[in-house]
């Protein structure tokens, strides 16, 4: 896997590549070390942020409360955390997911 995953106390921070308005939430591969993900909702008033947190924590078997945007909120390319969770966890939770 070529996906940037920073370990911090408390859990892991991961750059994510947003692509709202697309026809279905899905991750799309990478681009450079982020993760690409399309997101069925339009980039208006926070709706793609919250339904990238949701689709990541229904990805990853999390609570919503678990991930969280810490960087980024208005733009396509955001820093995204997840608490209590390893960087060994998430690669391996993201491998069906292909050659990341």
């Amino acid at each position: 896997m070529n996906l940037e995953v920073k370990q911090t106390n408390d859990g892991v921070i991961l750059m994510v590549k947003v692509v709202p308005g697309s026809s279905s939430s899905r991750i799309a591969g990478l681009l450079a070390q982020a993760l690409k993900v399309n997101i069925a909702a339009a980039a208006e008033k926070g709706k793609a942020n919250k339904q990238l947190i949701a689709f990541l924590a229904k990805l990853l078997r999390l609570p919503k409360s678990s991930v969280t945007v810490v960087s980024g909120e208005h733009n396509r390319v955001k820093q995204v955390h997840i608490a209590k969770m390893t960087a060994h966890e998430l690669l391996k939770r993201l491998e069906p997911y292909g050659n990341l």
